[in-house]
């Protein structure tokens, strides 16, 4: 399957042999979230998103080679956040790879994140120079 060509297609039509390459790559999806706002998650059982992820339309998600990059350029210095591990695997054709930052393959999905497909969550620190300490990753 040629994957660089069903990026290019709209995300409703990329289709379940596309998705499912896509996770036989990186099942596990990372999240950066507040500790404030994941508090409201666990409390209804679903995260609806932050704030870029409503106006968006879709929760933004990282892949294990990605997630660094994103806390450098959108979460640098910034303290009180949690790393969460997610499960893309049960997340139906409503998590779509799509092109961002420089032509990478990002996943979005283009739903509620229910609390159920949460591997784990972990503080992510700042080290002396003010950058996020991750955990060891899982692609």
């Amino acid at each position: 399957m040629d994957i660089a060509a069903s990026f290019r297609q709209s995300p409703r039509d990329q289709g379940t042999a596309y998705r499912e390459a896509m996770m036989t790559l990186t099942p596990t999806l990372y999240k950066i979230v507040t500790e404030t706002l994941w508090q409201q998650a666990r409390q209804t059982g679903t995260f609806h998103g932050a704030g870029i992820d409503l106006k968006d339309g879709f929760i933004h998600f990282s892949t294990a080679d990605q997630v660094k990059q994103t806390a450098a350029l959108h979460f640098a210095g910034q303290s009180g956040l949690l790393l969460i591990a997610v499960d893309g695997s049960g997340l139906s054709d409503k998590l779509v790879f799509e092109p961002s930052r420089g032509g990478d393959l990002f996943p979005h999905l283009y739903a509620d994140l229910p609390l159920a497909a949460v591997l784990w969550e972990a503080l992510l620190p700042l080290d002396e120079t003010g950058a996020h300490v991750f955990p060891e990753l899982q692609p």
